[in-house]
């Protein structure tokens, strides 16, 4: 599957799509497939501050529980309520309805992170496909 283009990428296969000051933020399809069947997302409360890198939150799927990290640093500004009662969105919309978190982001936010093409090869390289 082709990445959207309007996004940027991390190399633990996050997705970012910044719009203004605001970052939303979710997996990638690379990355649910992983996963397998998501049952339970944990994120963080809105205004808890995240740095790049560092733990998000977390995604239990059916085979494992998985460490979601923060792409930009920012301030937590909304979840996605609709994961606690359908976790499944992740794995059924990972580009839409199945996003995590949003924030409040600095400009240059997103520098470092990968445009869709340069996340293709990224997996390609890491013999993702």
């Amino acid at each position: 599957m082709a990445q959207p283009n309007d996004r940027m990428y991390s190399r633990t296969h996050e997705w970012v799509l910044l719009a203004g000051g605001e970052a939303t933020v979710g997996i990638t399809q690379y990355a649910q497939e992983q996963l397998g069947d998501v049952v339970f997302v944990e994120l963080p409360a809105a205004g808890k501050k995240v740095e790049k890198g560092a733990a998000l939150g977390n995604i239990e799927s059916v085979k494992a529980v998985s460490e979601v990290f923060a792409p930009v640093s920012g301030e937590v500004t909304a979840t996605n309520g609709d994961l606690e009662s359908r976790p499944e969105l992740v794995n059924q919309e990972p580009y839409g309805g199945g996003w995590l978190v949003r924030l409040a982001v600095a400009a240059g936010a997103a520098d470092g992170l990968m445009d869709a093409a340069a996340y293709e090869k990224f997996l390609a390289e890491e013999g993702a496909h």
